[in-house]
């Protein structure tokens, strides 16, 4: 694949990032904002302070303005490390489309990125955590992810080398076996964090985790479909009538 192909997948890839950005940003205010606000309720409650220094940004601020900035250039940037990964990706992964590899590269970076390290370390609105472990609390995190990611392209790679043995159906449920078993194991070593506060409503905490879950799943799979819609006008164009001529079979060109 050359540099300019590269690049206007680069391109696309950032656009497509900013649409899927766009649609992540309704939900995330519809569904997101308002456990958010009632997260930060029960904080105020029950806080000892009675005393409060002035807000450097307000709430309002942080609930729009600041929310859509950065969800929007989380999603460009976003996207155009999705578009970097598609281009190694294209032609390694199956002899899929344009639009069925973006579609199908989104939902395997969801399951990596995302839904394995969220299924150890699920997300806790403002309220929840100690301050002290915030630094232990992203460094499993991210190593969880990190694990996620590497042992899926490990499984990709297992899966193709164990194909021409064991048939294609075969390879890919050794394959997957594998993830699922070296992901239990990371979840069996890794150690848990349980910080939730006993009286914290049970009902809020998972409301707030399937919006966090809503807000990646608008994201990604909004990605996948409009980046594969762009990325097969780049790299599939439609062939278009030379000199303005219209070519039906078995019929002489005629000029318009």
């Amino acid at each position: 694949m050359n540099s300019a192909i590269v690049r206007n997948l680069l391109v696309r890839g950032m656009l497509a990032g900013l649409a899927a950005g766009l649609l992540a940003l309704v939900v995330a205010y519809f569904l997101g904002e308002p456990r958010v606000d009632s997260a930060i309720g029960y904080e105020e409650a029950h806080s000892h302070a009675h005393e409060h220094g002035v807000e450097a940004v307000s709430r309002t601020m942080q609930s729009t303005g600041g929310l859509a900035t950065g969800v929007l250039v989380y999603g460009v940037a976003f996207g155009g490390i999705a578009a970097l990964a598609y281009c190694f990706a294209l032609g390694r992964i199956g002899r899929f489309g344009p639009r069925a590899s973006a579609l199908l590269l989104s939902v395997a970076g969801l399951l990596a990125v995302y839904v394995v390290p969220f299924l150890k370390y699920p997300a806790n609105p403002p309220s929840v955590g100690d301050p002290d472990t915030i630094g232990k609390r992203t460094t499993l995190y991210f190593l969880m992810m990190v694990l996620s990611v590497l042992l899926a392209v490990a499984t990709v790679i297992l899966g193709k080398r164990l194909a021409p043995r064991l048939g294609n159906w075969n390879a890919t449920i050794a394959a997957g076996a594998f993830f699922v078993l070296t992901i239990g194991l990371a979840y069996a070593f890794l150690p848990a964090v349980n910080e939730v506060p006993k009286d914290f409503s049970g009902t809020l905490l998972w409301q707030f985790r399937l919006a966090a879950l809503a807000i990646q799943l608008t994201l990604w799979t909004a990605f996948g479909l409009v980046f594969g819609f762009l990325a097969e006008r780049v790299l599939a164009p439609k062939p278009a009538a030379a000199g303005g001529q219209e070519v039906t079979a078995g019929a002489t060109p005629v000029a318009r």
